[in-house]
């Protein structure tokens, strides 16, 4: 999930802002799984992405389609010479737009919400398995890797403030991530940002 759009900067294309429509074909839970797959691991037929996630390849089938016909995903042609299809996601981010948990239509904020959790559940799986799987990884990763957390005393105002810059570092890396696909010390990594309060009382 992206940072909320600065009016002041322009869109960037490979990123896709969800709408009701667009929102309410993605809220499934194992279509989130099968297009992170796809984002994260690249071109996939219905059945290498079955085999991966523990699903039956009907099922990966079925969802894969509908996220196509939201827009998600598309035909990887050039990828094998087999009869079985192939598909890569389209974008590279998602943008999620608060006001979707204030849609006046019920089904719009149920899909929000729901969203909302998967991508929490997402994010907590996928430093469970950085925790499990650490041990493999080359002594340098092990030396660079962060789980930390800090409690501030803050206004609304104060937290978008560090949320928006916490987001703008981020950025400042885009443009010096490792180009070349082939480096052997370059991995994915992934960053998750939380900012929330505490408590009501």
């Amino acid at each position: 999930m992206a940072a909320p759009q600065d009016p002041e900067k322009p869109q960037d294309p490979q990123v896709r802002d969800l709408d009701a429509r667009s929102l309410r074909g993605l809220a499934h839970p194992l279509r989130m799984q099968l297009l992170n797959a796809l984002r994260f691991g690249g071109p996939a037929t219905a059945s290498q992405l079955a085999e991966k996630l523990g699903e039956s390849s009907g099922a990966t089938s079925y969802h894969l389609r509908q996220l196509a016909a939201h827009g998600f995903i598309e035909d990887a042609p050039e990828q094998g010479k087999g009869r079985e299809r192939w598909w890569k996601a389209v974008h590279k981010g998602l943008r999620f737009d608060d006001a979707l948990l204030r849609d006046p239509n019920p089904e719009v904020r149920g899909a929000a919400d729901l969203y909302l959790h998967e991508s929490a559940t997402d994010q907590t799986r996928d430093l469970s398995t950085w925790l499990g799987n650490r041990h493999a990884w080359p002594e340098e990763w092990g030396r660079s890797w962060d789980m930390s957390s800090a409690t501030l005393r803050l206004t609304p105002e104060l937290t978008r403030e560090l949320v928006e810059k916490m987001h703008a570092v981020i950025d400042t890396y885009r443009d010096r991530a490792a180009v070349d696909e082939n480096d052997p010390d370059a991995a994915q990594v992934r960053i998750h940002t939380h900012a929330f309060p505490l408590t009501t009382e």
